[in-house]
């Protein structure tokens, strides 16, 4: 096949999303016929396959072939992909060098040009750095108005999302979303170029996550999973789908799944490699594991995020408060408020942390975090977080006494969580509603709440939720929080038998013995058998 069939070979089949024949055909064509649009589609296919040294090398050409023939305004579009590229694959100086570029291209043409709408929008990830969320949101709205004045359907989409980042980040929550309705119009209606669609998918659907509105969190990872599956060969952009279908199916109880999806997340990040996005997945897989039981399992998914410069947090404090280590777990969540300041991440940590507070006993302190959290829930409108918010009020009424308080608030955490489909986090709100109808001496309401919860992590798989349950539903509730299993293990302790004994009693290697062993301690607040066996004797355990 000559030169000129396989340039046209390689239009047609780029025209037509197959990106594996573009890049072949174009791979097959000389690279000195090679024109900038083609060097253009090539390297856009070899970004979307995958392979990134030929899509910077097709790129780098494009944009010397443009400065040669005195097309400034080409060379800095050219720039802005390369600086994009750059910036998303672990080269953030390398990318900051072609932004600088593009800016200096775009500042010697005279006219009014679309590509100072694409430096505006870089020039936005500046303003982000430096936490400048009304200058960022500036920079996106100038990108923005340019994408409008010249109809470029790429810029427009860019330019909206980035101003709905922005204005999420600065606390706007409602106004942000709404830009991102607008945004999301022009990617599903086919006009974008599928790098800048890709990168807008991401984009609203991390912003979503941050501020809980799980509704369109939910509703654009499924279009983002069509939008991929669609495209034979794509390597780009899987590996964040694949962590947000993680998210999605945690959120709705299918935990096997879900820790599919963060495997398969953790492999396409590592064969790129980003390191600190495999670091992600790799938390939100420990997250999930902690949730149904396995908890030597989670603890190594959180080292290994933590190996990858990503910090676990607040699932590794959870983990910590599930094996007893509540003062570490507690240390840990005060840490992390000091740290973070602003609504937007603060929204994040405040739910478990009125959780690892309450379980520290430091009620006092939970209050104001539930608070706080309520009033964050109010200005950003998000059902997530409303329901978070509620469900906090709630266990801190119950906590401090007040359980007829406590119910409005777990109520409203019921029907919203109910309304999302989150089976566990649903289930979990009718413990606690059992719980102060218990107290309010309604006992045949209380069992009936906790055999439905019972029931539904049973099905779910979130083990210590449902020993949980089960505890609560047995007629001698155990004390301090200790499972069925350590009860065992400290009627054992109390009747003299070593952990080598009660290892071969139970069926158990002496390590998970030991690991009982010090969980006991920890919630009992003893320091040896002797006393853990005096405990036993008082409370009847033995």
């Amino acid at each position: 096949m000559g030169v000129v069939e396989e340039l046209v070979r390689a239009r047609e089949t780029y025209e037509r999303g197959d990106w594996a024949a573009a890049f072949e055909a174009w791979s097959d064509t000389p690279p000195d016929t090679l024109e900038p649009d083609d060097l253009a589609g090539l390297a856009t296919a070899a970004y979307l396959l995958g392979r990134m040294e030929v899509c910077v090398d097709a790129r780098q050409r494009a944009f010397q072939l443009h400065l040669e023939a005195g097309d400034r305004a080409a060379a800095a579009r050219s720039a802005f992909h390369l600086t994009m590229v750059f910036s998303t694959t672990g080269e953030p100086m390398v990318g900051a060098g072609w932004a600088a570029r593009a800016q200096r291209l775009v500042e010697e043409i005279d006219d009014d040009v679309v590509e100072r709408g694409y430096v505006e929008f870089l020039m936005m990830f500046r303003a982000i750095a430096e936490s400048d969320w009304a200058g960022a949101a500036a920079r996106a709205a100038v990108a923005v108005a340019h994408g409008r004045r010249f109809a470029d359907p790429d810029l427009l989409a860019l330019g909206l999302a980035g101003q709905g980042r922005s204005r999420l980040q600065g606390g706007e929550v409602p106004d942000g979303l709404a830009l991102f309705d607008e945004a999301m119009v022009a990617v599903t209606s086919g006009e974008i170029s599928p790098i800048i669609a890709g990168n807008v998918y991401c984009i609203m659907i991390e912003g979503c996550q941050e501020v809980s509105d799980l509704g369109r969190a939910s509703a654009w990872t499924t279009a983002l999973s069509r939008w991929c599956g669609a495209q034979p060969g794509l390597v780009a952009f899987t590996g964040q789908c694949a962590v947000h279908r993680g998210q999605i199916m945690r959120l709705h109880g299918a935990y096997p799944r879900a820790v599919e999806e963060f495997d398969g997340a953790v492999r396409r990040y590592l064969a790129e490699p980003t390191t600190a996005a495999a670091g992600l997945a790799l938390s939100e897989r420990g997250d999930v594991l902690r949730i149904v039981g396995d908890l030597d399992a989670a603890e190594a998914s959180y080292d290994q995020a933590a190996d990858h410069g990503y910090e676990p947090q607040p699932g590794l404090a959870l983990l910590w408060l599930a094996r007893g280590r509540t003062q570490a777990a507690v240390a840990a969540a005060r840490r992390l408020l000091a740290e973070i300041t602003d609504p937007v991440h603060r929204s994040r940590i405040l739910p478990p942390a009125v959780e690892i507070l309450l379980a520290g006993g430091e009620s006092a302190e939970a209050r104001l975090l539930a608070e706080e959290l309520d009033g964050i829930a109010n200005a950003f409108r998000c059902d997530g977080l409303q329901a978070m918010a509620a469900y906090a009020a709630g266990r801190v009424e119950l906590e401090c006494g007040d359980a007829s308080g406590a119910l409005p608030y777990l109520r409203k955490s019921s029907g919203l969580w109910h309304a999302m489909d989150c089976p566990y986090e649903s289930a979990r709100v009718r413990v606690q509603v059992a719980l102060a109808l218990r107290v309010l001496g309604d006992e045949e309401s209380a069992t009936s709440e906790l055999e439905a919860a019972r029931r539904t992590f049973h099905g779910l798989g979130t083990v210590p939720a449902a020993e949980e349950a089960a505890r609560l539903l047995a007629p001698g509730a155990l004390p301090d929080g200790l499972t069925a299993r350590e009860a065992e293990v400290l009627r054992l302790v109390a009747s003299g038998k070593s952990n080598t004994q009660i290892a071969a009693e139970l069926v158990l290697s002496e390590k998970t013995v030991a690991r009982h062993l010090s969980n006991i301690f920890t919630k009992l607040d003893v320091g040896s058998r002797t006393a853990a066996a005096a405990y036993a004797f008082e409370h009847q355990l033995a």
